[in-house]
């Protein structure tokens, strides 16, 4: 087991309950994080740090343990004026800025007669991800 503060490099493919691929590190330089630090999901994070250098595993994490929960108070309505002078789509993806300055990522879900519903929620919400992890090399080990 890797300890806590280990710097780690990682392959990974993640997919969704019905295959989907969403990501992959295959095509790029591996991931590199130190494990424990909060860079990863939680579950990402347990189940790397179970790993020896070369080996692989497949774990699933519950949509509780990755993204979390779709919360309907990400969903919020603002009114078209809020767009100016362009048309908003179905589908569109918004980078806001909240009052404490953090940046928001949303997507346009429906467009009302005087109002466009976005969803503030992370696009992986509510979705269990599986993982094909390997442990390519330890950083400093």
């Amino acid at each position: 087991m890797l300890d806590k503060g280990t710097t780690v490099r990682v392959h990974y493919t993640g997919t969704l309950n019905d295959g989907e691929q969403f990501d992959s590190s295959r095509d790029r330089e591996p991931l590199e994080f130190v494990i424990g630090s909060g860079m990863v999901i939680p579950g990402f994070d347990a189940a790397v740090s179970q790993l020896a250098v070369g080996e692989t595993t497949t774990v699933t994490i519950p949509a509780a343990e990755a993204y979390g929960e779709i919360s309907p108070e990400m969903v919020q309505t603002v009114p078209l004026s809020f767009f100016g002078d362009q048309t908003p789509q179905v589908g569109w993806a918004l980078q806001l800025q909240a009052a404490d300055g953090q940046v928001l990522a949303a997507i346009v879900t429906a467009i009302g007669d005087d109002e466009a519903t976005l969803d503030l929620n992370h696009p992986l919400a509510g979705k269990d991800l599986t993982f094909e992890l390997e442990l390519v090399e330890v950083v400093g080990g």
